[in-house]
């Protein structure tokens, strides 16, 4: 049985082990940190139980996330219904089982707060993927997004067994570039008009991390830095 497909699948311990040969790094969860705030944070697999929290959150956070997301067809109402809802979990889980993408939820203190998406995951002469991730408004201001984009990075390497991470912000949300600087990424150019972004095409910075760039890990240097506990 597909533990993706659990309503009550917990994931409560991060794995350890050989990694499964069709689908590295899924379905697993993530060490748990502590925020400075003293709350417990980890990424652990989207699942279907997840619908409800997906929606409301997102409604709430209209303002913050259409922006900076993909363009979509339907209205933001729509785009957030049961039905929609339905069709996504089946495509990301769908990505997750050929070992294509891995959707984790953004847990803080057991509650859904956001999700890491680590995409278009290609092994062997590439090895590398894409992150990206959002926050609820309701935990902005914490370093959620840098604990969550470390915590995906990490995982990338460690469990995926990936060489390469990447990801891309606009120029006009210089926040997520701090972020992933501060998680250890580097910029590497300007990508001109290359995403569909809440009606238009838009540039994007383009950063990156190899997993020798660094001697430990993410979430190592922001303990040192002071940024979790």
């Amino acid at each position: 049985m597909d533990p993706f497909g659990l309503a009550a699948a917990r994931f409560d311990k991060p794995a350890t082990g050989p990694r499964d040969p069709v689908h590295p790094g899924w379905p697993e969860s993530t060490p748990t940190v502590r925020l400075t705030t003293g709350e417990k944070m980890r990424l652990r697999p989207l699942t279907n139980r997840d619908g409800a929290d997906w929606a409301e959150i997102r409604l709430l956070d209209e303002q913050w996330l259409r922006p900076v997301e993909p363009t979509t067809a339907d209205t933001w109402q729509e785009a957030h219904s049961s039905t929609s809802w339905r069709n996504t979990f089946s495509y990301l889980r769908g990505l997750a089982s050929r070992g294509v993408a891995i959707p984790l939820v953004i847990e803080i203190d057991g509650a859904f707060a956001g999700q890491t998406t680590i995409g278009n995951i290609q092994h062997g002469a590439v090895s590398e993927a894409w992150i990206g991730y959002w926050v609820h408004s309701a935990h902005m201001g914490k370093g959620v997004a840098t604990a969550a984009c470390a915590l995906g990075t990490d995982h990338a390497f460690s469990r995926i067994g990936l060489h390469r991470v990447t990801a891309t912000y606009l120029p006009s949300n210089p926040a997520s570039g701090k972020v992933l600087v501060t998680a250890g990424f580097r910029e590497e150019g300007l990508l001109r008009r290359n995403l569909h972004i809440d009606g238009e095409w838009r540039d994007h910075h383009f950063v990156a991390q190899n997993a020798e760039d660094h001697p430990d890990t993410c979430v190592a240097r922001l303990r040192r830095a002071g940024r979790l506990l």
